[in-house]
């Protein structure tokens, strides 16, 4: 999970600090996020998913598929 958040981040050329506004926390809740410091809660795991266009199962490194799902 750890690096696939971060590498969706880099490769977006994202900041943690960008990242933690459009999630609405602070830049260090995110960084422990990335660092496996804190269990991400589901709804942010669901707005990253929507937000980078992935899956939560690619967020929690139970794919190497990138691709969502479709929509319900």
């Amino acid at each position: 999970m750890l690096d696939h958040l971060r590498t969706l981040r880099e490769d977006r050329d994202l900041s943690q600090a960008d990242l933690a506004r459009v999630l609405h926390i602070h830049q260090t809740t995110y960084s422990d996020y990335e660092l496996g410091n804190l269990n991400i809660p589901i709804p942010v795991l669901k707005e990253l998913a929507l937000y980078f266009d992935t899956s939560v199962d690619y967020l929690l490194g139970l794919t190497n598929h990138p691709t969502p799902y479709p929509r319900a």
